[in-house]
């Protein structure tokens, strides 16, 4: 469950009285009736709304193509008690591709509660409505994906420790120093946030390849937030200047595959687009590794620019670009996202930094990734065999 912090020094007394709210929380998640959540929600709200410092200030309307300030562009996490922060506009556009029906849309999230307290009791999870939302929208309303979108969810961080254990924005510090990935300040003509990826910042003697990953999914869990990114989707734009055999050999298929897992069945967002500009001759070996995992609808959304800035205007408008692409958005800054995801350390402690939240809870091997059963990692070997020939043939 997350809790909304102030901007400014919270006292000692309300970090505990909040601490206390959120372990009752923790025990009561699984066998608690949804009036009981909502109770401790409504508490939690109260009990901040009374303190006389600022809460922050929640924007979600459209964006203004004036330069934010550093920090402060990007809308703040949820209110406690959920309230429908969509426009008329994005209303409507929810009706139509989401299949979101205003008048049910509580009693969608009651129905995905009840099946998660009826399939899956021993699972500790968020039951509040706005985090369920997140997944019956990613599944357009369909009870059935949802539910098995939110055990993916949760599955993905048991299959991965080396991602999602301690996850939380100050163990990524020297990912967002580096430069490696950032979000434009300002969403395109759809209302999509733009996820700005540079892998060739990254050396393989830096750190580990997986700091790189835990430093996008705590991008894209910050992204989701807002309902506005849950209907519009995202578009990622990933620079590859300076990506060489070394960037690209590194990961290898398994590695690969559970990156896709995640975006693509494991996580509640939708990536509308994926634009790859200055791509080297060796990407043809790196899409190689990516393409088999990747769904038939999603490996469509990919569009190779090289280096025509022209071609990358025409999906992405220059009124929304850095200067670095040939946009008229002032120089790409770096900093701002660090610091909204650093800022939000807090919250990102109360949702990941807690015990296993399938402990006790038993999962067919379908719901396994690959690399897990048996067998699964030295296929894996075989096949990185052979298309590590394929990236050296490219380079």
């Amino acid at each position: 469950m997350q809790i909304q912090f102030c901007n400014c020094q919270y006292n000692h007394r309300r970090r505990r009285r909040v601490t206390q709210l959120i372990t009752l929380s923790n025990e009561r998640r699984n066998v608690a009736p949804p009036g009981t959540v909502r109770g401790l929600l409504q508490a939690v709200a109260k009990m901040m709304s009374e303190e006389s410092e600022p809460m922050r200030h929640i924007d979600l309307g459209s964006p203004s193509l004036e330069q934010p300030a550093a920090g402060h562009w990007f809308p703040g996490p949820p209110p406690p008690v959920y309230s429908c922060t969509l426009t008329p506009e994005l209303v409507a556009k929810a009706r139509e591709e989401l299949q979101e029906k205003p008048e049910w849309r509580l009693r969608d999230a009651q129905a995905l509660r009840d099946m998660v307290l009826k399939e899956q009791p021993n699972l500790r999870t968020r039951l509040d409505d706005a985090f369920l939302l997140r997944f019956l929208r990613a599944r357009k309303f369909d009870y059935d994906r949802a539910m098995q979108l939110l055990l993916n969810y949760h599955t993905s961080r048991r299959a991965w420790p080396e991602v999602f254990q301690d996850l939380k924005p100050s163990t990524v510090k020297h990912v967002l120093d580096l430069g490696f990935l950032t979000v434009l300040p300002h969403p395109d003509l759809n209302g999509c946030y733009i996820l700005c990826l540079r892998p060739g910042k990254w050396k393989a003697n830096d750190y580990p390849f997986e700091d790189n990953i835990r430093a996008i999914y705590l991008t894209l869990e910050k992204l989701i937030q807002p309902e506005e990114t849950q209907v519009n989707g995202i578009v990622i734009l990933a620079d590859y200047t300076g990506v060489g055999l070394s960037q690209a050999s590194n990961p290898g298929p398994f590695l690969a595959k559970k990156v896709v897992s995640i975006l693509q069945d494991s996580f509640p967002i939708r990536i509308k687009a994926v634009n790859i500009i200055n791509e080297p001759r060796i990407f043809k070996g790196i899409f190689a590794i990516i393409k088999p995992f990747l769904k038939e609808k999603m490996a469509e959304r990919y569009v190779l620019h090289g280096s025509d800035l022209r071609s990358l205007h025409r999906k992405i408008p220059q009124s929304v670009l850095p200067e670095e692409y040939g946009g008229v958005a002032r120089h790409l800054d770096m900093s701002a996202w660090a610091k909204t995801l650093l800022d939000s350390e807090e919250e990102f402690i109360v949702e990941f930094c807690q015990p296993d939240p399938l402990e006790g809870v038993v999962l067919p091997d379908s719901m396994l990734f690959e690399g897990e059963q048996p067998g699964g990692g030295a296929r894996d070997d075989d096949t990185f065999r052979g298309l590590r020939s394929q990236l050296y043939y490219c380079y």
